[in-house]
């Protein structure tokens, strides 16, 4: 077994009959070491489960969802595994990787870098979408079906994965996404300094040129809290829904009143979403 494959015991903590799990290894897509978490239900005892990949946004780790949005109780009763990527390389220490917080160190865009120094290690893209679920099927009972979600920017990665790959995924969904990044400030610094001046680079990470594209036809499933503070110059939820309408594609947008950006709002709904992730991994 190669050192990538090789995978080291973090933590285990015993949660509603299953086990949340830590584990470390090298990430060769990456260069460098990772750590992710994943939850896997009672029933992964017994027999191969589901799992449901989610994404977290800026200055977030693979701890914080865990942690945070109390989605351990629903997944073990359904019998669904969870799996938390990081959300950037780590211990590089690249120049300028530091200095803000909405690039570089828990900033990776689950894109994959063209740009030195960071196209080496920054392929987030890779990693969650090859490297990682190849090791996962390696050391866990995983049945093979997948979901995916995610919040801010892990909601635009969750999203991108998906349309880019018509059926690799059972369902999507995410809550408060960054939907049009090239037309964002976030997204626009990210692309900018990671992939380059080329706009068309910049469109096969952006959920709303993937939907005019029209590559994948797959229903997306999303939660947008109307007080988020974000909402107006970061997140833009009416030009995925103006892009889905022109275009007719399948969008359940819920605009949710009073809520804001943070994990309050992702664990008030996320039964929601693990009972519609659920539907699709055939465990309803």
């Amino acid at each position: 077994m190669s050192m990538s494959e090789s995978l080291e015991l973090v933590s285990a903590t015993k949660s509603f009959g299953g086990w949340l799990k830590r584990y470390r290894h090298h990430a060769r897509s990456l260069d460098c070491e990772m750590v992710f978490s994943i939850y896997l239900p009672p029933q992964a005892e017994e027999r191969k489960v589901p799992v449901l990949w989610w994404l977290s946004g800026l200055t977030c780790n693979d701890e914080n969802f865990m942690q945070k949005a109390g989605a351990q109780r629903l997944a073990a009763e359904l019998g669904m595994a969870i799996i938390c990527p990081d959300t950037s390389p780590r211990g590089l220490d690249l120049p300028g990787e530091h200095d803000s917080y909405d690039f570089g160190s828990g900033a990776g865009f689950y894109l994959n870098a063209k740009r030195e120094p960071w196209s080496r290690h920054y392929r987030m893209y890779d990693y969650v979408n090859d490297e990682l679920p190849s090791v996962a099927r390696q050391h866990f009972p995983l049945n093979g079906r997948e979901a995916i979600s995610g919040h801010s920017m892990g909601g635009h990665g969750a999203l991108v994965l998906a349309l880019r790959q018509p059926g690799r995924f059972a369902s999507v969904s995410a809550f408060a996404p960054v939907v049009n990044p090239m037309d964002a400030p976030w997204g626009q610094k990210a692309f900018k300094n990671y992939l380059g001046e080329e706009r068309g680079d910049w469109r096969q990470y952006d959920a709303c040129e993937l939907v005019v594209k029209g590559v994948s036809r797959q229903p997306l499933f999303i939660d947008q809290g109307e007080a988020d503070a974000f909402l107006d110059e970061q997140l833009k939820p009416e030009r995925l829904e103006t892009v889905c309408r022109t275009n007719n594609h399948p969008l359940t947008l819920r605009r949710q009143p009073g809520y804001d950006h943070s994990y309050f709002f992702i664990a008030s709904f996320i039964d929601d979403h693990l009972r519609y992730h659920a539907k699709y991994l055939k465990l309803l």
